[in-house]
């Protein structure tokens, strides 16, 4: 009976607890395996995530690179485009130049049926356009000769003057806001 008792003991859950079927072992090192696996699998992931996260970041950096570039560029065109207008305004205005200069010559010979009084309310009108254009008439008489500005055609030596100094507009110059339309033509004391 002691026999009976000690197999019984043997078939019982406790003994399987302690001595582990060889199922189990297998099954647990399949679950190692598994585990492994996983986290193998869990590395790679991390991985590909990281490479994810710097490809979106180049992309990031590469857009704001573009859009950086396209402001840039629709800023240029914007100061092209008032440049190109600028110069086409001033080439317009250049051609009316010799008129005003031929009527300012006309009217300094003597009044002859009221000719003068007529070219002076024409120079009057001429004078309003071209000041409501933002043009401006550069007058050196006196000043600093400025070669941004003058055109010097002529020198003097005269002592009664300081030296480069205009002692004679030959020519009215012109300039359309910043931009020399036409340089004063003058004459410099040396």
């Amino acid at each position: 009976m002691a026999e009976k008792e000690k197999k019984k003991k043997d078939s019982s859950p406790e003994s399987e607890e302690i001595n582990p079927a060889p199922d189990a072992e297998t099954d647990i090192e399949e679950l190692k395996k598994e585990l492994d696996a996983a986290k193998a699998e869990a590395a790679k992931a991390a991985e590909e995530a990281e490479k994810a996260k710097a490809e979106a970041a180049g992309a990031k950096d590469s857009l704001l690179r573009v859009s950086a570039e396209y402001d840039n560029y629709r800023k240029r065109t914007v100061k092209e485009k008032e440049a190109v207008y600028n110069d086409a305004y001033a080439a317009a205005v250049t051609a009316f130049l010799p008129l005003i200069d031929n009527l300012e010559r006309a009217m300094l010979y003597p009044d002859g049926d009221g000719l003068k009084t007529g070219l002076e309310l024409v120079m009057k009108q001429l004078s309003t356009i071209l000041s409501n254009e933002k043009i401006e008439v550069i007058d050196p008489l006196l000043k600093e000769f400025d070669p941004l500005l003058h055109n010097a055609v002529m020198h003097i030596d005269d002592d009664s003057f300081d030296e480069n100094i205009v002692t004679e507009v030959l020519l009215k110059g012109y300039k359309l806001k910043d931009k020399v339309i036409r340089h004063a033509m003058v004459k410099v004391a040396n």
